[in-house]
């Protein structure tokens, strides 16, 4: 039920965005007389769910759930029509068109998809707020990360010297930043420490994607139906002391000493409702016995935010940053992609799917959306044909040249782009049957 609904939010964000995007290119495309024969939702190879002619164009859904498209009239794209290209060039068509206005067309689902992004950001910020977390409390580290100088029960106060202040600073900046140093906070005294390679590369290279935790009291939420914790008496309110001769007091470190005895007997130690309880189970291959955590929000008193409520023109303008840092974060990331352990976290609809609450929460979604819309403009940008950005590549060639570039080579290069896109796409997909064989979405 839980996959059933990050599934059905992936589709319906990604609904919403490609519609959005070809909406983009469509009216642009209109402003300028440009006919615009086909718009699809999906892929329709062969057959569609649905269509209907409306004037010029055919409205459809595809029955292949992978992007959507505009078909323009006089326009070399994936439809690859040569025989349309081939008759001289009628008015209503791209290609007879001036390139400023093509390339505007080009740019519309772009442009669409930055507007977007910042407005549902605007949006979030204005019905829901933003909800802070300082960052002064301790973490738990990933044990990983203890041959850098970490340890758990560490504050980590700044990376190359500046000051983190939320603790959303303190788990994602290093995916985002070249850092090569640390400042922590142990026992009261400030240690420093340094690394000869850059912490976003280590949590690259070894798989980490949640190197500090908040130090989360383990008290279970919920126990899996017929799990092997159910058979052994676990129960939701149950809070784990310990696991076998380990004392444990937080979330991540009780995950970490169970991962610890796969395929073992285990006895863990809870306190129910005062009473002290050793519960005997017995563990699967990755250390797991089949139950959640409480959610840090059930420890209010423990980790006190900040909410900050904004107006309509606050939001805007709050919202316009926040799309604009959010795109930087992204982009900064990609450098990773370099890396034979970066290409390996590439991740196809699986991935970005995995990313949303188990629960239909609609701040959630709209959170992911923003990014998710924010991430097909950059995207479509890269100047790869096929995408729109090769478009966009060879039309800014035509207006520095004076001339547009040779029709067979526009043609090879889309075969070419399309090939490495739809190999991109296996690899993800192959990516993500890895990461779920092997455990790697938790």
């Amino acid at each position: 039920m839980i996959a059933l609904i990050k599934g059905l939010q992936l589709l319906l964000s990604l609904s919403l965005l490609v519609v959005l995007h070809e909406l983009g290119h469509y009216l642009a495309a209109r402003y300028f007389k440009t006919r615009v024969e086909k718009f699809y939702l999906f892929m329709n190879p062969g057959f569609s769910l649905f269509k209907k002619q409306i004037g010029e164009t055919e409205w459809g859904i595809g029955w292949l759930p992978l992007g959507g498209y505009v078909k323009i009239s006089g326009m070399i794209d994936e439809s690859m029509d040569k025989e349309q290209m081939a008759k001289p060039a009628e008015p209503w068509e791209f290609r007879s068109k001036p390139a400023w206005q093509r390339l505007i067309i080009m740019l519309g689902g772009i442009i669409v998809n930055l507007i977007v992004g910042f407005l549902i950001y605007s949006m979030i910020l204005l019905v829901w707020g933003e909800t802070i977390l300082p960052n002064k409390y301790a973490v738990d580290v990933d044990p990983r990360l203890e041959q850098l100088g970490f340890e758990s029960g560490d504050q980590i106060l700044s990376f190359n010297g500046e000051k983190l202040e939320t603790f959303r600073d303190v788990r994602t900046t290093a995916f985002f930043e070249p850092v090569t140093e640390a400042t922590v906070s142990r026992n009261g005294v400030e240690v420093d420490l340094s690394f000869q390679t850059e912490l976003g590369q280590v949590l690259i290279d070894e798989g980490i994607r949640r190197p500090f935790s908040l130090q989360v009291p383990p008290m279970v939420k919920l126990v899996n139906s017929e799990s092997r914790a159910e058979k052994a008496g676990l129960a939701s309110g149950d809070l784990i002391l310990g696991v076998n001769d380990a004392f444990v007091f937080s979330q991540q470190q009780t995950v970490t000493t169970l991962e610890s005895y796969p395929n073992s007997p285990i006895v863990i130690h809870v306190n129910r409702n005062g009473e002290k309880l050793s519960l005997a189970a017995m563990t699967d291959s990755l250390g797991h016995v089949g139950f959640s955590f409480a959610s840090p929000a059930s420890f209010s008193e423990m980790f006190v935010q900040e909410k900050i409520e904004y107006g309509a023109l606050d939001a805007l303008v709050s919202g316009f940053f926040m799309a604009g840092n959010r795109l930087q974060e992204y982009a900064l990331s990609l450098r990773f992609l370099a890396s034979k352990s970066g290409a390996s976290q590439v991740g196809s609809l699986i991935t970005f799917g995995s990313i949303f609450d188990g629960n239909w929460d609609w701040l959630v979604f709209w959170r992911n959306t923003a990014f998710f819309s924010l991430i097909l403009a950059f995207m479509n940008l890269l100047p790869i044909p096929a995408l729109d950005g090769g478009h966009v590549a060879f039309l800014l060639y035509e207006i520095v040249a004076g001339k547009p570039a040779p029709e067979k080579f526009m043609e090879a290069a889309q075969v070419i782009g399309i090939t490495l896109l739809l190999g991109l796409m296996v690899f993800a997909l192959g990516n993500d049957f890895w990461r779920l064989f092997t455990g790697g979405f938790g």
